[in-house]
């Protein structure tokens, strides 16, 4: 009895961590995200705009990032903030010089990999669309901190970093006076999905 106590006991305990493995969906809490781009303009500044138009699947496995998956769609049209005063500005990144607004009004970047040592710190690798151009991007991701909101559901923030060439995505108007490197910054805080 105590033999088959003990094996009973292990499974259980098994089927939990097991359980517990599995990839869990998580939503933006867009009030405490913040995704932006930057680059220096003609060597006397860094400007930067936000992406605020954003949503998709985050099924994320915390212990085992490979089985987590990524899939975000940007809405371009109406979804770029590059602060007062950028009425011209954002014409013009509207335009076939940059996002080509009218025929790409989205931009779509689907995870391909993560890789992960600690659990805490590593790598998401993945594909990222735009202006009808696929090409992929490097981020190096932490994970900040895991806890729980007020209603009991998990919460995870994490900070992103990267770079691309904007050229890739046939975006090179103004090249080499306008950087071609573009820093990537993303800040955000998800919550799991309730059930």
């Amino acid at each position: 009895r105590m033999t088959r106590f003990l094996t009973a006991t292990a499974a259980l305990v098994l089927i939990g961590a097991a359980a517990q493995a599995e990839p869990v969906s998580f939503e933006f809490d867009k009030s405490h995200t913040i995704i932006q781009a930057s680059w220096v303009h003609q060597g006397y500044s860094t400007q930067s705009l936000q992406f605020t138009d954003y949503d998709g699947t985050l099924d994320l496995d915390l212990e085992d990032p490979s089985a987590s998956t990524v899939d975000i769609t940007f809405n371009l049209v109406g979804g770029i903030w590059a602060g007062a005063n950028q009425e011209r500005f954002l014409g013009h990144l509207a335009s076939d010089d940059f996002f080509g607004l009218e025929t790409n009004p989205t931009a779509h970047f689907v995870a391909t990999g993560f890789e992960t040592e600690d659990g805490e710190t590593g790598t998401m690798t993945g594909d990222l669309t735009m202006n009808g151009v696929t090409a992929p991007v490097t981020l190096d991701v932490t994970l900040n901190q895991v806890g729980e909101t007020q209603e009991g559901n998990t919460k995870a923030g994490f900070t992103a970093t990267g770079s691309l060439m904007r050229s890739e995505w046939d975006m090179g108007f103004a090249v080499p006076y306008v950087s071609d490197e573009i820093e990537l910054f993303i800040s955000t805080e998800l919550v799991a999905a309730a059930e």
